[in-house]
């Protein structure tokens, strides 16, 4: 069944309207019609089981048919704060984060981030993301939409952390692996915060800046990952070791 997105505003009751990209991909691409039985997600949580009904210039005309509570989101909160990086890796991560579960994404400008757009730059490659991260939640069909933004400095994303269950800095040159323990508050809803470097990586200040805010430094193995990968990796091992990708942690406690 084809899935689209429709905003919470545009549901009333039993019926629903889809405008936008969506609709001109619903009428002009896939020209699905009146009767075809559809599926949507609204970014919250919800998705609904639904019907065409009609279809005009730049809107469609659904019956809801059945709402669904789906359960493709990960139990834990994964925040992830990115040093802006060049050209369009940024995108490449976004994109990759939002299938792997992650709830937010908080860009950030290091001491030594080589990408330092402009602030009217800044707010389209924001909007790009949040078109990124809507397109991969098709895809990988989650039901909420990840939180993009808002762009911060270093000192702000220690700040956050403090709200955290868990935080983790991932660097280079540490040499301890992700560690937990029985004594670790692992359970779901709580929230982990990871850090990444820039292409240049960390400057001994935000280390130690990063470590007076009790941040664990941890080390994504021997090997030195690209700024584009590392935080692939790290999130795949937290979605394993914390979250619904194998860990078999929760079952023994």
């Amino acid at each position: 069944m084809r899935r689209f997105s429709v905003q919470p505003k545009d549901i009333n009751g039993s019926s629903a309207a889809i405008h936008g990209v969506e609709a001109n991909h619903i009428q002009n691409v896939l020209r699905l019609s009146p009767g075809h039985e559809i599926q949507l997600f609204d970014g919250t949580g919800l998705e609904y089981k639904a019907k065409i009904d009609s279809l005009s210039a730049n809107k469609i005309a659904v019956t809801i048919l059945e709402k669904i509570e789906p359960r493709t989101e990960s139990p834990i909160r994964i925040i992830i704060a990115q040093a802006l990086l060049k050209e369009n890796k940024m995108d490449h991560i976004v994109r990759q984060l939002t299938e792997l579960g992650m709830t937010q994404f908080i860009p950030y400008i290091a001491e030594r981030s080589i990408a330092r757009p402009d602030t009217s730059r800044l707010i389209k490659r924001m909007e790009r993301w949040e078109k990124i991260a809507k397109e991969s939640l098709k895809q990988c069909r989650r039901s909420i939409l990840p939180e993009i933004g808002p762009i911060s400095s270093f000192k702000e994303l220690l700040a956050l952390g403090e709200t955290c269950d868990t935080r983790i800095l991932f660097w280079e040159n540490s040499k301890t692996p992700i560690h937990i323990s029985k004594e670790s508050p692992q359970t779901p809803g709580n929230s982990i915060m990871l850090i990444m470097g820039p292409e240049g990586g960390f400057s001994d200040s935000e280390i130690e800046q990063a470590r007076q805010s009790v941040f664990s430094l941890a080390s994504l193995g021997p090997r030195i990952l690209k700024a584009d990968t590392a935080p692939i990796a790290a999130c795949t091992i937290i979605q394993f070791l914390f979250g619904d990708m194998g860990n078999k942690f929760l079952d023994k406690a």
